[in-house]
């Protein structure tokens, strides 16, 4: 039996911080022992001192885009190099969205994906599936989801694969009938698509920054606004993915006072990033074309307030990482701008040092939104996102004296640049353990993936 002993580290959870050991038994936390309590170890037990360090259940990272096959391109990272990325950052499990694509069935979509997952992965991962193409043979499918251990799905209100509004009400109505919750990219695609006509017939179509000024908040707004109306005939939960402005926040809030769920995700991006970067010289911007864009500072603080006020549940990536390269596609015309930037190999690092050390966000919250409630959330609060005797032993060892320097020459991502190249963050994720076996050392990733996929349960209310 491989046995690990974590000494004098401060864990860390919702609740509470507190100094203790923890002692892992192959993939399992077999002890957790708090200060004063002792218990007696093999010669074999590796020992690790942690103290000063904080101590992390492995982050979650609930939306990432691997292998994505987008905007006449595909995304640099595949499950390989991503989920690397991903654990080098103290994520031990990605949750990835699968796509039924239009003539696919649902169980060929995940059956293609789970293919793409066939060179290894090096952090344990889910998929959520993205419906795009609703019919009779789909609904029936989505229970053949939930035996799959697929319970959460997602849908569009934008792009080439988005549905109708009766589409959507049909699809939220079928996934709470098999207990799954739905989650929702939310922007009008009806005033994006008059106001890019707009900026294109004003001779604004090679401008980087058309692509901001053509995404208003409003239009995220009101798509939220009107899924959670659809939500609330329906009698359902709800996910919105991605959240980056107030005026979509305060839809969410409109609606918790009508008594709806509604669970919301922010990202780092909209946390520590504003649309200026779309003004940057020549094309430079299109490094950070996301969809939706980044917002204002002000937002930004909204976002911060929010989540430590516990309004927002989540902290995911949207990793859909393109090189610089691929960004040129559009060149001439910012709407064929491959949209998404690399995010999953610095998360954890940015919420310490922007959230925590910056004194916005305690070190408890950011053990729930990173940890806890994506558990919940994502159907795997029995064995990940918690330091508990009898989970798996999923850790991450944090020192937060040291400091981190962002740069594209050093990350593990196969993405060309770093959104936020050359910036010094408080705290570096020094350990990080997978289900006992100790994967990232001081940058230091064991080379043989140990990855596995996880069939998830249906969501925990918790709201």
């Amino acid at each position: 039996m491989k046995r690990v002993f974590i000494k004098g580290g401060t864990i860390v959870n919702s609740k509470e911080c507190y100094v203790g050991d923890i002692l892992i038994e192959d993939e399992k936390i077999s002890k957790i022992l708090k200060s004063g309590e002792t218990v007696k170890l093999d010669a074999d037990t590796k020992i690790i001192d942690a103290g000063g360090k904080l101590v992390f259940p492995g982050f979650i990272d609930a939306h990432t885009h691997f292998d994505l096959h987008v905007a006449g391109t595909v995304t640099c990272d595949n499950f390989y190099s991503g989920t690397r990325a991903a654990i080098s950052g103290g994520t031990t499990v990605i949750i990835d969205f699968g796509t039924q694509y239009k003539g696919e069935t649902l169980n060929e979509g995940m059956d293609n994906w789970l293919a793409k997952a066939k060179d290894g992965v090096f952090c344990d991962y889910g998929i959520h599936m993205s419906i795009s193409d609703w019919n009779e043979e789909a609904k029936k499918e989505c229970q053949d989801m939930m035996d799959r251990g697929v319970t959460t799905f997602k849908i569009y209100l934008t792009y080439d694969i988005l549905l109708k509004d009766n589409e959507a009400f049909e699809v939220i109505q079928r996934l709470k009938e098999v207990g799954a919750i739905t989650g929702v990219h939310c922007e009008n695609a009806g005033l994006i698509f008059a106001m890019q006509q707009e900026y294109v017939e004003a001779g604004l179509k090679n401008k980087v920054s058309s692509h901001y000024k053509t995404r208003p908040a409003a239009a995220e707004a009101e798509a939220i606004d009107r899924i959670l109306h659809l939500a609330e005939v329906a009698g359902s939960d709800i996910i919105d993915v991605h959240l980056t402005c107030k005026e979509g926040l305060d839809e969410i809030r409109a609606a918790r006072k009508r008594g709806q769920k509604v669970y919301a995700e922010t990202c780092p991006q909209y946390l520590t990033m504003t649309n200026a970067l779309y003004e940057l010289p020549g094309f430079e911007g299109a490094k950070y074309v996301i969809a939706p864009p980044l917002r204002e500072q002000s937002d930004i603080d909204e976002l911060w307030k929010a989540i430590a006020d516990g309004e927002i549940q989540t902290v995911a990536t949207d990793h859909c990482s393109f090189t610089s390269e691929q960004k040129k596609l559009g060149t001439e015309d910012f709407r064929k701008i491959p949209g998404g930037m690399p995010g999953v190999e610095t998360r954890g690092i940015v919420m310490y040092s922007e959230g925590v050390a910056a004194g916005r966000i305690s070190a408890e919250k950011m053990c729930e939104v990173l940890c806890e409630n994506p558990a919940k959330l994502y159907g795997l609060y029995d064995r990940k996102g918690f330091i508990e005797e009898g989970f798996d032993a999923d850790i991450v060892i944090l020192d937060p004296k040291a400091h981190t320097k962002i740069t594209a020459a050093t990350q593990v991502s196969k993405c060309d640049y770093a959104p936020l190249e050359g910036r010094v963050l408080s705290g570096h994720i020094e350990k990080v353990f997978l289900r006992g076996s100790e994967i990232v050392d001081n940058g230091k990733i064991k080379d043989i993936p140990e990855g596995k996929f996880l069939e998830r349960k249906p969501y925990q209310k918790f709201l």
